[in-house]
């Protein structure tokens, strides 16, 4: 996935390029066999979970997307669905679901807005040329989710800040974030709000290495353009980028010790 506005993968961007290495190609899985023991059993969990999900929607003839985008009327390019987001007040977890790009039928953007914030953690102290959202407004873009035609997962993605106008935390303190997110009501939809939660178990790793992208590659452009608010180049969109499958990262889990998913009973 290239990171320019409205082209398609194999194009070349149109403004700068970016840095040697910066963010050609996707990155590379991380090693789930080197994960400790407990975080593969909550990674197993979660993958439970996610089937489960899966099975009765599909019994229903339903999907994650269809779920979202149900009684929300017609379908417009880079709407919110549902409208006005959906936001768990207890734990402050926030997300929505949208299209605008080839490559796929649309993405979650997902939040985690400064009520629920561990202590400690503040916005990265950048000069920027576009005001953030701040004080109890604050709210930080955890990972993006793209999602095909069935309704199925096929990639996690980092965005720069333009994208989602989200405050913009370094990688550690996004991170120290994930465990937070949860949807733990029934709007739009429990199985897909269920569904959601348990993506950023079974992904953590994942998502993790995608945050320590994303920061490596918004430091090399500002080392390339210096005295650029960079985070607002429209021609620097996506900053990482992990193609996934979620019956590949169970067929690897399966392979992983004491994390044996389909055959357990």
């Amino acid at each position: 996935m290239h990171a320019v506005t409205g082209r398609s993968p194999g194009e070349a961007p149109a403004a700068a390029a970016p840095p040697d290495g910066a963010w050609s190609e996707p990155i590379a899985a991380p090693d789930l066999a080197a994960l400790p023991r407990a975080q593969l059993k909550a990674m197993h969990a979660a993958a439970r979970e996610i089937l489960e999900c899966q099975r009765v929607l599909t019994k229903g003839g339903l999907n994650i997307v269809g779920e979202v985008l149900r009684g929300q009327g017609t379908f417009y390019e880079n709407n919110h669905y549902p409208a006005n987001d959906v936001y768990d007040a207890e734990t402050h977890a926030q997300y929505y679901y949208h299209a605008h790009r080839a490559g796929e039928h649309g993405h979650f953007h997902t939040f985690m807005r400064r009520a629920g914030m561990p202590p400690g953690i503040a916005p990265l102290a950048w000069p920027h040329a576009e005001p953030w959202p701040d004080g109890d407004k604050a709210l930080a873009h955890l990972i993006g989710i793209s999602m095909d035609a069935d309704g199925e997962p096929i990639g996690l993605f980092a965005p720069n800040r333009w994208v989602a106008g989200d405050t913009w935390y370094a990688a550690r303190d996004t991170i120290a974030m994930l465990d937070g997110f949860r949807v733990d009501h029934a709007y739009p939809s429990w199985p897909v709000n269920r569904w959601l939660s348990a993506m950023f178990v079974l992904y953590r790793p994942h998502i993790e290495a995608l945050l320590v992208e994303r920061d490596r590659v918004i430091a090399a452009w500002r080392a390339r353009l210096p005295g650029e608010d960079v985070l607002e180049r429209r021609d620097i969109e996506t900053l990482s980028y992990l193609p996934i499958s979620v019956d590949d990262t169970i067929a690897v889990l399966d392979l992983t010790p004491q994390c044996r998913l389909r055959s357990a009973s």
